[in-house]
């Protein structure tokens, strides 16, 4: 698994403990990244995020203008599956919000990516300035039918207030 944060997934944790999951976390920039290069055809980029850190052990390091630089390689999966707020039925997809943190770049880092969505509209009924990834990179939409977004917790606290001077 490569990743930027676990969480707290008791069967991810588990797995790895037990020695049948092999992990290698990457900062968050860094894997955004190298999921971009992926998809761009890139093979391989220059960082210093991770210099000096576990993140670079086993990598190459080298020095551009007096500083260290890790090289990290491109990300690139047999599948993706993204979730979109909403797509035409040419696989020109919306994205709302942090859904479009990670979905656009991982798109077009699929060989065959998968389009689950929220709303499906027809060809034109999108505002092409508005489409986050163009159905070029779009093998399959799927009309979800379940949008409840159970893992998200919304709170919120009162805010304390501020003394005006």
């Amino acid at each position: 698994m490569i990743s930027s944060y676990v969480g707290e997934n008791k069967l991810f944790e588990k797995l790895y403990l037990d020695g049948k999951l092999a992990l290698e976390l990457s900062p968050q920039g860094t894997l955004a990244e190298r999921i971009r290069a992926g998809g761009a055809g890139i093979p391989a980029f220059y960082t210093r995020t991770g210099v000096g850190t576990v993140v670079a052990e086993g990598k190459p390091v080298e020095i551009f203008d007096g500083e260290e630089y890790v090289r990290e390689t491109w990300l690139k999966a047999d599948l993706a599956i993204v979730k979109a707020w909403k797509a035409d039925t040419a696989g020109n997809l919306m994205f709302r919000k942090t859904a479009r943190n990670f979905n656009p770049v991982m798109a077009t880092a699929g060989r065959v990516t998968i389009a689950e969505v929220e709303q499906l509209v027809e060809v034109g009924e999108l505002d092409a300035d508005c489409i986050h990834t163009p159905g070029i990179y779009v093998d399959r939409v799927i009309h979800s039918t379940i949008n409840q977004k159970l893992i998200e917790k919304r709170t919120v606290r009162p805010r304390p207030a501020r003394e005006l001077a």
